[in-house]
């Protein structure tokens, strides 16, 4: 709702016809006024309700005819918005959209998947672990974790953003700390995911682009609380960011390269946040992916971009540019050949 605020307030009204459209938590589609007092504290997804098939119907019937194309931009974090779902929803109905599609978002958002994917690309990962909810892991387990991962072990939920159910669990608050935090990841999804803590830096780069991505400045975060929490993301600012971050020209090359290199391998488009690790010992490690970053006025994504030299309302307009760009694409396929 923040970020969404936030996309509402910088782009141009000059260039687009722009429409709010919230989804509540039940499932319904509302028509959303941004509040009077402007949009620092995000949208709220209340209004008037819609007909979210007539809605979809109109902009698909935009996009057939050309001349006044509707392109959606989904800023929603997560399930049911960064997973595939509501880009799977669009392309059925037509609808150009930006970001990732349905497979580069699905794998993207599943951390234990998209570990799995840039293994085999050979793309270097902090060591981690899979866990499923039906199988047993009990104190034992959490000892091996411990002794397999290291001394600190991440947990964090595979299908879920913003750090939101992810624990940092320390050797010697003991195994049950781990199980508690594993048992919390659980709450939000059936796969659970435990990476090794790495002792470095956290760097992120912006990609941006379909078939040629080309990577940002180089940003740094320095979390304000034990880790980058929600807090820090979305509400405190407490997080001290650096762009471009303090770098040697061959290592921001490199990270830069393996982020777009990575972006490829999860079949991104659009725009991906690439996060790495930059360890001790000099090496780049992947952490994750995120396809629909922050947008909020401290979100490292547009940041990065106006670093790069690329503003704000210039980013949104690249990004639609690419939405129509895939979709004028995708439209030229055959599905059904005679």
């Amino acid at each position: 709702c923040i970020s969404a605020g936030h996309v509402l307030d910088a782009i141009s009204r000059d260039r687009y016809e722009v429409e709010a459209i919230g989804i509540t938590r039940d499932g319904a589609f509302v028509r959303v006024e941004p509040p009077a007092g402007g949009v620092g504290t995000g949208l709220s997804a209340a209004g008037e309700p819609v007909d979210p098939y007539a809605l979809l119907d109109a902009a698909a019937a935009d996009a057939r005819s050309g001349s006044r194309p509707t392109v959606v931009l989904p800023v929603l974090h997560g399930p049911n918005g960064e997973d595939g779902t509501v880009q799977g929803l669009l392309e059925v109905v037509g609808v150009p959209y930006v970001g990732a599609g349905v497979l580069g978002s699905a794998v993207s958002m599943d951390k234990a998947m998209a570990k799995t994917v840039l293994t085999a690309h050979g793309i270097a990962q902090v060591p981690w672990r899979e866990l499923h909810h039906h199988e047993p892991f009990g104190e034992p387990g959490a000892a091996e974790a411990f002794d397999s991962l290291g001394d600190t072990v991440f947990v964090k939920p595979a299908n879920m953003g913003s750090s939101i159910g992810v624990a940092k669990v320390r050797r010697p608050e003991g195994p049950a700390a781990l199980l508690e935090a594993v048992k919390d990841a659980f709450r939000y999804d059936d796969v659970v995911v435990l990476e090794a803590g790495i002792t470095g830096r956290e760097l992120e780069i912006a990609v941006l682009g379909n078939d040629d991505p080309r990577a940002s400045e180089v940003g740094e975060i320095t979390a304000g609380a034990d880790f980058y929490d929600y807090s820090d993301k979305y509400f405190d600012g407490n997080a001290e960011t650096t762009v471009p971050a303090d770098l040697p020209a061959e290592v921001a090359a490199a990270a830069r390269e393996l982020a777009v290199r990575t972006f490829r391998a999860l079949r991104c488009q659009g725009m991906a946040r690439v996060d790495l690790f930059l360890t001790d010992d000099g090496d780049l490690l992947v952490n994750e992916v995120n396809t629909i970053p922050g947008f909020t006025p401290i979100s490292m994504y547009p940041k990065m971009w106006q670093a790069s030299g690329l503003g704000y309302p210039e980013l949104i307009d690249e990004l639609v540019r690419l939405a129509m760009e895939r979709h004028t694409l995708r439209s030229s396929r055959e599905v059904n050949p005679d």
